[in-house]
């Protein structure tokens, strides 16, 4: 099993128990007690677990599934979606990556005569019927809890793609860049970004200061930030001093 596979797979069963014995960890990820307690050892310093007596407790951000994570931020969230879709000009191919956010996004896209790509099953869904959308959905591995296509079959079809812009969402950011939950999902994201002419994050203030599991880019990757008025005024002045712009969606 692969690093990143292996801490993925050990998180969620942490998450979903709340408390975990180290050799019941061991057991389910068919790893040695010293290889899951390194493992540990990392999660604990990514702010997702804490280690206890022979074992860890959960104490990160939720990764459950798409439906339970659409509720959370809810107004940040819509107000990014309008904002960021106002960039958006008739005509333009843009690209949309999966998550809450993005989804925003979409439902603000709807009634624009536009090209859309996206490897976003529920982006698919709710732009299908739109007769002024010409929609290319991604194929791939559909990761269950999102319901976005990933892995190989994803980035040998985005070699074939080129778009005026790729609206995407994140796990976390901090100086070091940008995070995302799992190593299949941060390798489709960096093909998306190489399809693009301008890269834009779409976020709720609240991801700023987390990191994740998988590193996915510097800041130098990203060319604009739509955020809450949440954001802190030292985050927003981290992302203007590393060259980017940063688009405040009011309430």
């Amino acid at each position: 099993m692969l690093l990143d596979q292996r801490r993925n797979n050990i998180l969620q069963v942490v998450e979903k128990e709340g408390f975990v014995a180290l050799s019941v960890l061991s057991e389910q990820v068919g790893a040695s007690e010293s290889t899951v307690r390194r493992d540990l050892e990392y999660l604990e310093r990514i702010g997702q677990i804490r280690r206890t007596r022979g074992g860890a407790a959960y104490v990160g951000e939720s990764i459950s599934g798409l439906e339970e994570r659409f509720a959370k931020a809810l107004p940040e969230k819509q107000s990014v979606g309008r904002v960021a879709a106002d960039l958006v000009q008739p005509g333009e191919v843009v690209l949309l990556d999966g998550g809450t956010t993005t989804y925003e996004v979409a439902k603000q896209l709807v009634g624009k005569a536009l090209q859309v790509v996206t490897n976003s099953i529920p982006v698919a869904n709710l732009l299908a019927s739109q007769p002024q959308i010409e929609l290319t959905l991604l194929g791939g591995y559909v990761y269950p809890k999102t319901g976005v296509a990933l892995g190989p079959v994803t980035v040998q079809s985005l070699e074939h793609v080129h778009v005026r812009r790729l609206f995407m969402s994140v796990g976390g950011i901090t100086a070091r860049g940008l995070f995302n939950s799992n190593a299949l999902l941060v390798e489709t994201e960096r093909r998306m970004i190489a399809a693009a002419e301008e890269v834009v994050v779409v976020t709720d203030s609240s991801k700023f200061g987390r990191s994740a599991l998988a590193h996915l880019c510097g800041l130098e990757s990203i060319h604009r930030v739509v955020v809450d008025g949440g954001i802190y005024k030292e985050w927003k002045k981290m992302l203007t001093d590393a060259g980017i712009n940063v688009t405040i969606a009011e309430m």
